[in-house]
Order: structure tokens, then sequence, then C-alpha cells
């Protein structure tokens, strides 16, 4: 089995219900989406089997994968999750809830982007919703989304800049909106990956 690889690193989760956790990201190349927000290049790839991607990783001491893009769900598969599953890893998804997560993914983070109303019909549940929130955007109609444990406004920030406004701006929806919470991008502050 060969995945397009962007990258794959060791690092922290910088945001949302898993925060601070360290965490092998295995960024997978191609996305289905153009968001104008996106802060990520993950056009580039390299070709490499799945064995090339568990020796890789075999170097970390930590078992928890975060499988990112791009949008992941456009190359990884059930046969890949069960493989390193099979191998101990604990596997988290960050997904924009376009396409079916595969079977075995013990987190998944949804951060739809568009079609919200689809989102549900191929993700009933998540652990966590994460929207990016600019000043003036509206708060995501739950009703129509998938059930989550979790519920995250990220306010954008201008590659690793904050933009203040943004973050007031969230704020106050949380406020109002105590089923959310404020997720920042607290590698962006901190300076890691």
């Amino acid at each position: 089995m060969n995945l397009n690889v962007n990258e794959i690193f060791y690092s922290l989760q910088g945001e949302g219900g898993r925060s601070g956790q360290p965490s092998i990201f295995i960024r997978l190349a191609k996305c289905n989406l153009t968001c104008s927000f996106c802060d990520t290049d993950f056009e580039r790839g390299v070709k490499m089997t799945t064995d090339e991607v568990l020796r890789e990783i075999e170097q970390y001491s930590c078992k928890w994968i975060i499988w990112t893009g791009g949008e992941p769900t456009l190359q990884l598969n059930d046969a890949v999750v069960a493989l390193f599953k099979e191998k101990g890893y604990l596997q988290a998804i960050e997904t924009n809830g376009t396409r079916r997560v595969p079977e075995g993914i013990d987190y998944i983070t949804c951060s739809p982007k568009q079609q919200f109303e689809k989102v549900r019909e191929l993700i009933p549940e998540v652990d966590e919703l994460r929207f990016p929130i600019q000043k003036g955007d509206p708060l995501p109609d739950v009703t129509i989304l998938p059930k989550a444990k979790h519920h995250f406004l990220s306010p954008i920030f201008d590659n690793h800049n904050i933009i203040q406004e943004n973050i007031d701006y969230c704020v106050s929806l949380v406020k109002e909106n105590p089923l959310w919470a404020l997720s920042l991008q607290i590698h962006k502050l901190i300076g890691i990956r």
C-alpha cells in the first residue's frame, strides 16, 4: 500500500480536545477543497509504502498518530488504518467532513468547510467539531452537524500572527453559546510545529 506523504513529524497536538498531547503527525498530500485561510502546503508529496512510513515513525516513543492533510480521507482507507492499529498505534484524524472516515479511527476531529448538511450523512458521530472562525462568521448550526463530544471555535490567525479581533469575536461567541469552547492554535503561539 502506498501513501502520498507531504511530511511526517513529532510534536504536540496544538489545538482541540487533545491539545498538548504528544503525537506523530502524518500529513498526507492533496485536498479536495481550497480554503482561503489554509496554512498548509499540502500539494507536494512523496510516495511512501506503509512499511516506509512505519519505519519512519518507529523512532518516536509515542503511539498516537494524527492523520492530517490536506484531506487524509482522499488516501486513508480501512486497510491502512487496520495495519497501523495492528502495529499498536492509536489513530486520530483531522478531516473536512467531505468523505467517509475509515473504520478503526480512535479520535475524529471534523472541521467542515462547506455543505454542512451532508457531513452528518458521511460521519454521523465525531469526537470533536472544530471550526476556524473570523470576525463576522456565523456560529455553525449543530442541529445539522455530526453528534460531537466537543465543540470548538478556533480563531483564524494570519499565518502565525494573532488576529485579536478574531480571538475577541470567538470569545464572545463562546460566552454567548456555552456549548462551544475556545481552541487556540497553541503550536503557533509557542513556536512549535
